[in-house]
């Protein structure tokens, strides 16, 4: 199985907040990076291509699972994946295009554009319903519109940095400057507490609008929980855990809180 070619951000791993950043610089610096923001627009439309464009790089350069693929494991992956999250690509309004990712990296990803991608290693430790809480968690973000402010900070972010002064730059220039590279920045975004919180809820009303037992999305953040004990912040799991993220065991018993509540009414 070949390895990612790096590792994203989403359910399990971490990478510094874009807003960071703005951190490095002072005085005339930031007034100009001020003004290079100011003077470029993004706008819904242009994320969405831009979001396209990073995952069709995505999906060139990672061994992806097909319902026709010759090798068997990989047509399995590509058929559960099918199976489990198939009813929902048009779930609440979304239009969201799925696929597998042959690779031993442990997490899932959802694109401002509506592009949901699982890692099959992910596929490997969760149960189907497990599986369907984590990528609900993910379209969360979609829906909730995180990953579209996200992937517009960072847009802006790269264009004060390339475009100082200078409104002649355009999202499609960035993208095409280095493909690759912004892809990685995209999919590297990072969430609040508060928006890992309200998209953990979002995959808890999914679970239950579609008669699913929302125990399923404890016992998945249960599985990262155990992981994170073995391993802390071992290479082995790609990065460190990002300090935006609310801990898996708190959130593995706030999940269970909101199921206890709910019985009792």
């Amino acid at each position: 199985m070949n390895k990612l070619v790096f590792t994203v951000a989403v359910m399990l791993l971490g990478m510094t907040s874009v807003h960071a950043q703005f951190g490095k610089f002072r005085g005339k610096k930031l007034d100009a990076i001020t003004t290079a923001v100011t003077a470029f627009t993004v706008s819904d439309e242009e994320i969405a291509a831009s979001a396209t464009e990073a995952v069709k790089w995505m999906d060139e350069n990672n061994p992806v699972c097909e319902l026709n693929s010759k090798q068997k494991d990989m047509r399995e992956y590509a058929e559960r994946l099918e199976r489990i999250f198939g009813p929902y690509k048009n779930y609440d309004g979304l239009d969201l295009n799925y696929k597998v990712y042959y690779v031993t990296d442990i997490n899932a990803f959802a694109c401002a554009d509506g592009s949901v991608r699982v890692f099959s290693s992910l596929m490997d430790i969760m149960t189907d319903d497990e599986l369907l809480a984590i990528i609900g968690h993910e379209i969360g973000h979609v829906k909730l519109e995180h990953t579209k402010n996200a992937y517009k900070q960072i847009l802006l972010t790269e264009a004060a940095s390339k475009y100082v002064g200078s409104t002649k730059g355009t999202v499609a220039d960035l993208m095409n400057s280095d493909l690759g590279g912004m892809s990685q920045k995209l999919f590297g975004a990072s969430f609040s507490r508060k928006q890992e919180t309200d998209s953990d809820d979002y995959s808890y009303a999914f679970l239950v609008a579609n008669g699913k037992n929302p125990q399923a999305l404890a016992d998945g953040f249960q599985k990262f929980a155990d992981m994170e004990k073995e391993y802390g912040a071992d290479k082995s799991l790609g990065a460190k855990m990002s300090s935006s993220h609310p801990d898996s065991e708190k959130r593995v018993k706030r999940v269970e809180d909101k199921i206890k509540k709910s019985a009792k009414k």
